[in-house]
């Protein structure tokens, strides 16, 4: 090596052994393995109880463990609380356009969100979907096994070559989503672009639900070990839940009958912070921080 780096002209004292890949820890990978599968079960729970949850299943760990662990995988408690989402600080945010909003066909919303899919042993990798909210018809996805944003913008590429716009784009504050290059490509097709508020999840509930299925309908059931093979299991599943599967909130129908034919489909998120006539009175009565303030801003 020596006379390698004399012959080569590069110094001795930069040149190192080439670093060996190391094999995933087997209980952190189960751990994992198991908050990601009490969280799709319920998505309330906090490092607190995903402490007692883990407990009962068997795994002795503390708190400060299990808060590292969800912060790897990007979970939090779906609950109003600050500091759950944590966007780039140098990109815009943009306000919530939905709240209390009639969807009443195709392509007027559209929503996006990035989750965590486990293979095996061998750690996890990212699924981004779009989906049209008044249909729940998946328009695209992909997979990655870095958190980076081309692949959320390929998704997006693909849902505006095959589908046209929408009018609304729903996103969380993720850097992938708010990144320039992202916005960019909304405002380039003249789409408002909307951005769930802090530590509201329910805000984009038709892709948390997607997750969910996704995960109870294929991943655990399936147990994919390598990308190729989890590949060509979600483009089995998603075909099948977009053409085959009845869907509940749909009246049983599928979300591409109801994306081609513009009937049986909607939502709608409540617009629960509207003032009500009595609290527009001056001697109005507060119940609690959380609420006035949302009140005085529904009043501004």
């Amino acid at each position: 090596m020596s006379r390698q780096c004399e012959l080569s002209g590069v110094a001795r004292s930069t040149r190192y052994a080439s670093l060996r890949p190391t094999e995933p820890d087997a209980e952190e990978l189960a751990l994992l393995a198991a908050i990601d599968e009490a969280y799709t079960a319920h998505p309330f729970y906090g490092s607190r109880r995903m402490v007692v949850e883990l407990g009962r299943q068997g795994y002795q760990v503390n708190r400060k463990r299990v808060q590292r662990l969800m912060q790897i995988l990007g979970l939090a408690g779906m609950a109003p609380g600050p500091n759950t989402s944590r966007p780039c600080p140098q990109h815009p945010v943009y306000p919530y356009l939905l709240r209390g909003v009639e969807v009443e066909r195709p392509n007027q919303v559209w929503s996006t969100d990035i989750t965590y899919i486990r293979l095996g042993n061998r750690g996890f990798v990212y699924l981004v979907a779009i989906i049209d909210w008044y249909s729940r018809k998946v328009l695209s996805w992909r997979l990655s096994n870095t958190l980076d944003t081309a692949f959320c913008v390929d998704c997006l590429d693909q849902a505006l070559q095959h589908y046209g716009k929408p009018d609304i784009f729903n996103t969380d504050q993720g850097c992938q989503f708010t990144s320039i290059v992202f916005t960019d490509r909304l405002k380039a097709q003249g789409i408002a672009i909307s951005m769930d508020g802090r530590g509201r999840a329910l805000d984009n509930i038709f892709v948390e639900r997607l997750w969910r299925s996704v995960k109870y309908e294929e991943i655990y059931l399936k147990g994919h070990t390598s990308m190729p093979e989890l590949l060509s299991g979600l483009t089995q599943y998603f075909e099948f839940y977009n053409t085959s599967r009845p869907h509940q909130s749909l009246a049983y129908q599928t979300p591409e009958q109801v994306y081609l034919t513009a009937q049986g489909g909607g939502a709608c998120i409540v617009n629960q912070f509207v003032a009500t006539e009595a609290e527009n009175t001056v001697g109005m009565t507060k119940t609690g921080q959380r609420r006035s303030a949302a009140v005085e801003q529904a009043l501004s």
